[in-house]
């Protein structure tokens, strides 16, 4: 059986009003994140990983992910700033699921993202276009 997480990002300073919500409405909480942060589960069993950062980009971040909406109508990050979240994290997982998504972007979407860890995280530069070569080999059709 799949099991399913949910990550949310919040802004450091809305942890306190973020941890209480999901035990008003029935979660049980897991544990603390490593990151910053706390796991919950829903009472339908769905994990709920709440993200919490203090990062320069958030702000940011999370009013562009107001007008980036999935089909429910749920706000989603931007690739660019989800990039950087990841990379932040550097689990195995998520330099996995980053090299994935990379490589199946597109020229645009790959500009976007350049500039916007640029301007954060200059150093990740070159582990970002090692990471979209890497993603554009594993989405390569073989020859």
């Amino acid at each position: 059986m799949r099991r399913w997480i949910l990550d949310i990002l919040i802004a450091a300073e809305d942890a306190p009003a973020a941890r209480e919500r999901p035990q008003r409405a029935g979660y049980q909480y897991l544990q603390e994140l490593t990151g910053g942060g706390s796991a919950w589960r829903s009472p339908e069993g769905v994990e709920v990983d709440v993200l919490e950062s203090s990062e320069p980009w958030v702000t940011q971040a999370l009013a562009e992910a107001q007008q980036n909406l999935d089909l429910q109508g749920l706000p989603i990050l931007p690739l660019p700033y989800f990039v950087l979240m990841k990379l932040r994290s550097s689990r195995v997982r998520d330099v996995a699921d980053l090299a994935q998504m990379l490589g199946q972007a597109g020229e645009d979407q790959l500009a976007e993202v350049r500039r916007v860890v640029e301007a954060f995280e200059p150093d990740a530069l070159e582990d970002l276009e090692s990471l979209i070569m890497l993603g554009r080999m594993e989405t390569e059709e073989p020859k």
